[in-house]
């Protein structure tokens, strides 16, 4: 009963990590969506129901085998906003 009592603040604590939202660039202006791509450098960002995607700032954020492509969302505002880049790999990027 102690062990259970012990660990419940743990066990609390990953639940209300695990139940946080990504942001949704369709409920975000286009300076805000491409504004926490930036401060944060790299995030996943959801588009749509089961809809996501890692956007990052620069190619520092990804890894040595891979290389940015640009990377545009529909925001509240905007149909198409530029918000930074995707990582992908040097091998399958063709373009």
């Amino acid at each position: 009963m102690r062990t259970l009592f012990l660990s419940l603040p743990f066990l609390l604590m990953a639940s209300s990590a695990f139940a946080q939202a990504m942001p949704n660039s369709l409920n975000m202006t286009c300076a805000a969506t491409s504004a926490l791509v930036s401060q944060r450098g790299a995030i996943v960002i959801g588009t749509g129901p089961n809809i996501f995607d890692r956007y990052v700032a620069n190619q520092r954020y990804c890894n040595n085998q891979q290389t940015t492509t640009p990377a545009w969302l529909q925001t509240s505002d905007q149909a198409q906003c530029f918000v930074g880049y995707r990582c992908r790999d040097r091998l399958f990027h063709s373009r």
